[in-house]
């Protein structure tokens, strides 16, 4: 019981951390302007991680093009971890870095956004699609850690989540990308709207 408490515990204390993080509210808000920005002018969402933020990359796209707090109409995000086809192709063709790099030139455009997810901000893959995006001339958002590694100058935005343990990082992570989906919905598509 004391350990379930503990973990409860930490978790509460990361999040009102990040409450009480001026910058960390105004990432995102920042992050969810150039999110509606990029959909409303036509532009995409593209996700990507490893591991679990592989997931919640899957989670966050899967929010956008379904809903989140209610019905509404598709946004357009895309899940770089979904298609194993091409995950296994470039890995095996090209090597494990590549394979989010080759489908964001495929796929991403100026004006798109790219959200980029590793708890430690050393990813070598999540960082080559990261220089990928900026080639490109796409908005790269970054959702990391309290340090960033090396995601921060590959960056336009960066939310850092205000810890170092990797599971808590990954709770914040879900909680702002739902922030996030859920402004950007009630921007593009309010309550009530034909």
């Amino acid at each position: 019981m004391d350990k379930i408490r503990d973990y409860l515990i930490r978790s509460r204390d990361v999040l009102e951390s990040a409450l009480a993080d001026d910058a960390f509210v105004r990432s995102l808000a920042d992050v969810t302007d150039a999110v509606a920005a990029s959909l409303a002018a036509g532009g995409k969402l593209l996700t990507l991680g490893n591991g679990g933020s592989a997931a919640d990359a899957q989670h966050i796209a899967g929010e956008f093009v379904s809903r989140l707090n209610y019905d509404r109409g598709p946004a357009a995000s895309v899940a770089l971890t979904t298609d194993t086809s091409v995950l296994t192709a470039v890995g095996n063709d090209y090597g494990y870095e590549h394979v989010f790099s080759r489908q964001v030139l495929a796929i991403g455009r100026r004006g798109d956004v790219l959200l980029a997810i590793s708890t430690s901000g050393r990813s070598p893959s999540v960082l080559s699609a990261m220089r990928a995006a900026r080639d490109l001339g796409m908005v790269v958002v970054a959702f990391t850690g309290r340090s960033g590694g090396d995601m921060p100058p590959l960056s336009d935005l960066v939310v850092h989540a205000p810890s170092d343990s990797t599971p808590l990082i990954q709770q914040v992570h879900i909680t702002a990308a739902h922030i996030v989906c859920g402004l950007v919905e009630e921007r593009l598509f309010p309550r009530g709207a034909a």
